[in-house]
């Protein structure tokens, strides 16, 4: 048996799959997109302000709300995964109450968070996607973004922005290569909704046409989709994963 000789002028090879980040991917909806891009065999980085992402994604704590925090966490995803190709913004808060009882501050922190946090990670991962002539943006809204709810003013206004965003994106930029999409999940079973009452619950799913709540898989699945090859024409759509709740909104 022969003994093998490295060529001393190969080239090390590329790393697999693409560099994906995922924020608030440490539970719910993004955790179950990060865990998809992992099972594809992507490099894929979530944020989170508490961490706990899953196991082999790049776990970094960062608030979307502070502009030099983003930039923090786009240097270490770079270093450890190379320039951002896919930006999943799922990262969202809620601050329910009335329209008369809503305070500025659970409008402005709704509104900063939501919408303003993912212009900021928009434009920071553009800025390196341009020079690759690629990459792929995808913002997490909701059915409430499209057909409003009582008790949400600022969260449905947060989420009905990402669609108008999302467009301009893809006007701006889809000559480079980069498309811009949106999800819009309806009722989902995530930590949060286990805390309803039953009665609530069955009040939900009486409104979906389809008789249940949809999946955190689902919700990737969508997502993962619109980042593949198979979906490299489509931008600026608006992706309904909700059971026909919106029927299209």
């Amino acid at each position: 048996m022969s003994d093998q000789v490295s060529d001393p002028d190969s080239q090390p090879e590329e790393p697999s799959g693409r560099s994906v980040l995922v924020t608030g991917g440490n539970r719910g909806i993004g955790r179950a997109i990060a865990e998809a891009f992992l099972a594809q065999g992507d490099r894929v980085a979530v944020t989170s302000r508490s961490g706990g992402g899953p196991d082999g994604a790049l776990d970094l704590t960062c608030d979307i709300t502070d502009a030099a925090a983003i930039e923090a966490a786009f240097t270490e995803i770079e270093s450890a995964h190379g320039p951002v190709e896919v930006l999943v913004a799922n990262a969202g808060i809620t601050a329910d109450t009335l329209l008369v009882r809503m305070s500025d501050d659970e409008w402005s922190s709704v509104i900063d968070t939501n919408l303003t946090g993912s212009f900021r990670l928009a434009k920071r991962a553009v800025s390196k996607m341009m020079r690759l002539r690629r990459g792929r943006i995808i913002f997490i809204s909701s059915v409430v973004g499209l057909l409003g709810s009582g008790g949400q003013v600022n969260y449905a206004a947060s989420k009905a922005g990402l669609v108008g965003m999302a467009r301009s994106i893809a006007r701006e930029y889809g000559s480079r290569g980069i498309t811009a999409n949106v999800v819009a999940p309806g009722f989902v079973e995530t930590d949060m909704t286990e805390t309803l009452s039953d009665d609530l619950k069955a009040t939900y799913k009486a409104q979906v046409p389809l008789g249940r709540y949809g999946s955190t898989d689902e919700i990737a699945s969508a997502v993962t989709w619109l980042a593949s090859d198979g979906a490299a024409y489509i931008t600026g759509a608006v992706i309904p994963v909700d059971g026909g709740l919106g029927m299209g909104h």
